[in-house]
């Protein structure tokens, strides 16, 4: 795997912890996370890129993904698709550098592997809503 995959997976791990747990100090909290989390430097700089994004967007995201899980209560959602949806989301629509196929491919994946194939289809088929009420290419990096 490279280098973004495991940041993002790690980055998953944790908000998932984060999601279950509601740490009141999320640096301690990541701190923790990494000492249980043997991971090198440059993905560790990645994942946490990526999470302090997540954490400070998160009710944009949430807000986004409530919109477009119409018959899903958004807490009975499973946790780690909740969480995958909440990172690529958050990268969709808050990382331009990142051609959101890419986050789409990377969630289904990691939806895969941590869930079950049919939350691979069910994060698939939110995920390609967002897609599509963005405002930018999807096969490229904005900007």
């Amino acid at each position: 795997m490279g280098l973004r995959r495991d940041g993002r997976e790690a980055a998953i791990q944790f908000l998932y912890q984060f999601d279950t747990h509601k740490p009141a100090k999320v640096d301690e909290a990541l701190a923790t996370f990494w000492k249980q989390n043997d991971e090198p430097q440059n993905v560790r700089d990645f994942a946490n890129d990526l999470l302090r994004g997540a954490l400070d967007k998160l009710p944009e995201v949430d807000a986004k993904i409530r919109t477009l899980a119409d018959n899903w209560d958004f807490e009975r959602l499973a946790v780690v698709d909740r969480n995958i949806l909440r990172l690529a989301v958050y990268e969709m629509l808050f990382r331009p550098e990142i051609p959101p196929v890419v986050s789409i491919n990377e969630a289904i994946e990691i939806a895969k592997k941590f869930s079950t194939a049919e939350s691979g289809k069910f994060v698939n088929g939110l995920l390609d809503q967002v897609k599509k009420d963005l405002l930018r290419p999807a096969r490229q990096a904005a900007g």
